[in-house]
């Protein structure tokens, strides 16, 4: 019976001892020795750490964290004996050598939790690391006298890694920006020859295209410069996005006008120095912008109009053509010939330089008004001749009908007086007044009516 037993619990475990058997035991991950060592510089581990993965980088950032520990539990210790005032020779060095060793740890560690962010390793674990460095750094500061303080700063200063790394960047960054906008008024300029040889483009949407190629330029190369002095600009897109839906909702008003400069310079209603009359406004288009249109009026007035308020409006160009009708009105007297009016104008229109010979000249009689007999002088000229033709032809007609005896009437009233034959105006006749306890009821006619019956 014992037997049977114990044959049948060794046949129950031999299934388990295989399994156990065939299941690898997982496979710890192994750091090169090398990416571990204290004598590696920083750049040179900055490049070691771009081929790891995840794993790699999360085995190799707790190798640093304990070298870090350990030389901060040097730099503590050598501190206390500071503190106690021992007496032994090359304490404060010796304390000064252990704090550069700290730093260098604390160095390469940043590095190497800044490759595992960047690679997508557990944010969390990332944050642990970075407060370790900073509750540790901030510990020391805090513990410091004055003397070691004004000590540490001299040193940042002056180290390569410190304060010269940092001044070397700022003007790396400068010389950078200063290049960029050599680079993007080049760019500019090119960009402004190119379009310039687009027929049919706008001056409008030459100087649009030419604005956003600067831009895009800038932007692009800031970019670059960011990237290449180790700065991740991808959390950059992520707060664009994000803040992209706010811009829009605050600024509705503007970006209605954004749309419509768009379609102004699309269209191409008018043009740099064009004569418009937008919005109840007439000028001279001095520029176009993204969001609005600026207008010099006449008399200098310069004017700034919302570009929605454009687009939303009538806009009449006047200067759109070449050629323009100047549109006249003559009135002559009743008494006057049509025929002599007609020819003297005809005379003055034909003579003036500036008029046009195609389209012909139109002048008519146009109306029968209530003190003259209107013509209608439509004679056509350049658009830039076009005040010029309209004021002389209103001084040189009027001198022309003074010239020949034609006149130009005024508004005027005929009153006619009727005379008897007693040669004294007829007194006007007052309607009859009702006065009070006069009778105005017809004859047989009490006032009684139906309806007092």
């Amino acid at each position: 019976m014992f037997m049977a037993l114990l044959c049948g619990a060794l046949l129950l475990a031999a299934p388990a001892h295989a399994q156990d058997a065939e299941t690898p035991p997982e496979e710890s991950v192994s750091v090169p020795q090398d990416l571990t060592d204290e004598t590696i510089s920083n750049d040179e581990l900055s490049l070691r750490v771009l081929p790891l993965t995840v794993e790699d980088l999360t085995a190799l950032a707790a190798e640093w964290q304990a070298i870090a520990k350990e030389r901060t539990v040097e730099v503590v210790g050598q501190q206390l004996a500071l503190d106690a005032g021992e007496d032994a020779p090359n304490l404060k060095s010796d304390l000064e050598t252990a704090r550069a060793e700290r730093r260098a740890a604390f160095a390469k560690l940043d590095t190497v939790v800044n490759a595992l962010a960047a690679k997508g390793g557990d944010q969390a674990a990332v944050d642990q690391y970075r407060a370790y460095i900073s509750a540790v750094s901030t510990g020391e500061a805090q513990s410091s006298d004055w003397g070691t303080l004004l000590s540490e700063g001299v040193r940042w200063a002056t180290s390569p890694t410190g304060g010269l790394h940092l001044l070397i960047q700022i003007g790396v960054i400068v010389l950078a920006l200063l290049v960029l906008f050599v680079v993007a008024r080049m760019v500019r300029g090119g960009a402004t020859r190119m379009v310039g040889r687009v027929p049919k483009l706008s001056k409008l949407l030459q100087s649009f295209i030419v604005m956003v190629v600067y831009w895009l330029t800038i932007a692009i190369g800031l970019m670059i410069v960011l990237s290449a002095l180790g700065v991740n600009i991808t959390p950059m897109f992520a707060l664009i996005g994000g803040a992209s839906f706010i811009i829009a909702f605050a600024m509705q008003d503007t970006l209605g006008n954004l749309a419509a400069g768009l379609m102004i310079m699309i269209n191409r209603p008018f043009d740099e120095g064009d004569y418009v009359t937008v919005a109840g406004t007439g000028g001279t288009v001095k520029s176009v912008s993204i969001v609005s249109t600026t207008i010099t009026t006449p008399d200098n007035q310069v004017i700034v109009i919302p570009n929605s308020k454009v687009w939303g409006d009538i806009i009449t160009n006047v200067t759109a053509s070449d050629t323009r009708r100047v549109d006249l009105v003559f009135g002559i007297g009743y008494d006057d010939s049509i025929e002599e009016a007609q020819r003297v104008m005809e005379g003055v229109v034909a003579a003036h330089p500036a008029v046009l010979s195609e389209p012909a000249p139109v002048i008519r009689v146009n109306e029968l008004a209530d003190s003259s007999v209107n013509f209608v002088c439509r004679p056509w000229t350049t658009r830039d001749d076009y005040w010029t033709v309209y004021w002389d032809l209103t001084r040189q007609i009027k001198e022309a009908f003074d010239a020949n005896g034609i006149s130009i009437p005024f508004p005027q009233t005929d009153l006619h007086v009727k005379m008897p034959s007693s040669g004294l105006p007829v007194a006007p006749v007052s309607a009859p007044s009702e006065q009070p306890g006069n009778s105005t009821y017809a004859a047989n006619d009490e006032g009684v009516g139906d309806d007092d019956q």
